[in-house]
């Protein structure tokens, strides 16, 4: 556990990417198996558990330290782990555990006996260690390290393309010891086989005003882009599964799509959606069965999933990457003509003769409901990863409202310390004819460090209420606040939910009684009103 908590300590104060891949790296190379394996287990989310130890954690720390002062200092902390490390005694003597002994130990335990195991785990480290077993369990580790990135980490280790690391990664398993045998020159590259594996998707660049002079209409595919989640189908036989773009497989959420798949034999790039009578439904909707284990067959009846089709990387063993992206939508229409398999199309491409027609096109993205365009080399290649001048993406603008701040919350990680998520509001008329807010969006980034501190402090000196780490304040600070779109839901006080909201400004020169009003997010919604 020691090199381990190391590694996530110097993570934690490492804000570079470059920094973190070579502590990883460094990490990779200087730790023996099987630790290391399932540290990079620990940093993709690819272990077992992810323990619910708040409670049981409050239960170690009661007979030595009175409940009150561990909530207050649970709240000033904001972190649970961090706390209980800070406040747990520090051992006579170190006496560490190894990182696999730890999760040995765990997948073995009983429920019942979780608490002493932990407890002795935590007599035996110091604050550091401490910290990291608790991140450990509770599988929040947060500390700036994406799966891809830890998995470019290892190709960096390993001098091998990242892509090759993806290839292979979900035909293994924690701790990778095959991996690391071919990494270490002892032993083959996994082989994915036959068998519906996760292959690296390739990515577009968002198109900026400099870039239109070096395109030419004629080179490129125009399509839509849809408002749902890319994903990739991969079938062999009747084995199907859906994986994200990040390579988490989503199929447990979607049975009904990938049932559609069955004997396809095909790996197919495209996007989720939830589809009416051809007709694509809002992305709220799909939201209902997004992160679900288990999905009821009244949700499948109320959100019937639907992919809509852009690509296809593999059809039966023939790998298709290498050829130009006309020679794979065609040979993605003729499977799809000859399997006809269910809930699926395919994205159909615009015509159109010049850029002046395609900004037209455009400009009529948001009243149709549709997310923007994309723009494709006809010549392209599939290339893992996001290469440049192949792919563009053309999003609509975003939408815009001056909204309330209401509610402010203590962050985690770097920003413990700091009110750094803040939940916005906008004003409605109440029965007696008097205004009042009601909260429609919560943001938690777009705005700088010198800013955080100032709103820090303004929340600190205008705190009405306190509800633990939340504060309720006084009116005064308005947010520009950028929105994908806007959609009714019932599940809120507001009647409303934001899609991507994030902070575009801070108004301080605004005053709180001028910002927006529901009504204006509800015009939104009825598409009355698509303006800011």
């Amino acid at each position: 556990m020691k090199a381990f908590s190391e590694l996530l300590n110097r993570l934690v104060f490492t804000p570079s990417r470059n920094g973190k891949l070579a502590l990883i790296t460094a990490y990779l190379r200087e730790t023996p198996d099987p630790d290391r394996g399932l540290a990079i287990a620990a940093l993709t989310d690819g272990l077992f558990f992810r323990l619910p130890v708040r409670r049981l954690l409050a239960e170690l720390v009661e007979p030595w330290v009175d409940p009150e002062l561990y909530r207050l200092s649970r709240d000033y902390v904001g972190d649970t782990a961090e706390t209980v490390a800070l406040l747990w005694p520090d051992p006579a003597a170190e006496d560490p555990p190894r990182l696999h002994e730890v999760v040995m130990a765990i997948e073995a335990a009983e429920p019942s006996d979780r608490g002493a195991l932990i407890g002795g785990w935590l007599d035996r480290l110091d604050a550091n260690g401490r910290w990291a077993l608790l991140k450990l369990l509770t599988g929040a580790l947060r500390v700036g390290v994406s799966a891809r990135l830890a998995k470019t980490a290892i190709a960096q280790y390993g001098g091998v393309d990242p892509a090759e690391i993806e290839e292979v990664w979900h035909s293994i398993d924690p701790p990778y010891p095959d991996l690391f045998a071919w990494l270490d020159g002892h032993g083959e590259r996994p082989d994915p086989g036959r068998r519906p594996v996760f292959r690296p998707l390739m990515l577009s660049h968002p198109i900026e005003e400099n870039d239109w002079p070096g395109l030419q209409p004629e080179d490129y595919f125009a399509e839509w882009k849809w408002d749902g989640i890319r994903v990739q189908v991969s079938a062999v036989g009747d084995e199907v599964r859906i994986f994200s773009r990040t390579g988490d497989d989503v199929s447990g959420a979607f049975p009904d799509v990938a049932l559609a798949f069955r004997g396809s034999d095909a790996v197919l790039d495209g996007e989720l959606l939830v589809l009416r009578e051809s007709e694509v439904a809002p992305f709220n909707d799909l939201q209902q069965r997004l992160n679900r284990k288990v999905v009821t067959t009244k949700m499948l009846k109320a959100y019937p999933g639907h992919v809509r089709l852009y690509d296809m990387l593999f059809e039966g063993g023939e790998d298709l990457r290498a050829l130009p992206l006309r020679e794979r939508r065609g040979r993605l229409i003729a499977w799809h003509e000859r399997m006809r398999p269910a809930r699926s199309d395919i994205s159909p491409l615009i015509a159109f003769n010049n850029f002046d027609e395609l900004h037209q096109l455009w400009a009529s993205t948001r009243q149709n409901g549709i997310e923007g365009l994309m723009l494709k080399r006809q010549d392209a290649p599939y290339i893992a990863g996001r290469p440049k001048g192949y792919w563009w993406k053309w999003k609509r603008s975003p939408l815009t409202l001056d909204l309330v701040l209401m509610y402010a919350q203590r962050g985690s990680g770097k920003r413990s310390s700091y009110y750094s998520d803040y939940t916005f509001g906008a004003w409605r008329a109440t029965a007696s004819g008097e205004r009042e807010l009601v909260p429609v969006g919560k943001a938690y980034s777009g705005y700088t460090d010198e800013e955080l501190l100032r709103l820090d402090r303004w929340i600190r000196n205008n705190t009405v209420e306190r509800f633990g780490p939340v504060r309720s304040v006084k009116p005064g600070i308005v947010f520009e606040v950028a929105f994908d779109s806007v959609h009714a839901s019932p599940r809120h006080k507001s009647g409303v939910a934001m899609r991507f909201p994030r902070i575009h400004r801070i108004r301080w020169d605004k005053p709180a009684d001028e910002a927006d009003w529901l009504d204006t997010i509800q015009r939104m919604i009825a598409g009355d009103d698509i303006g800011s």
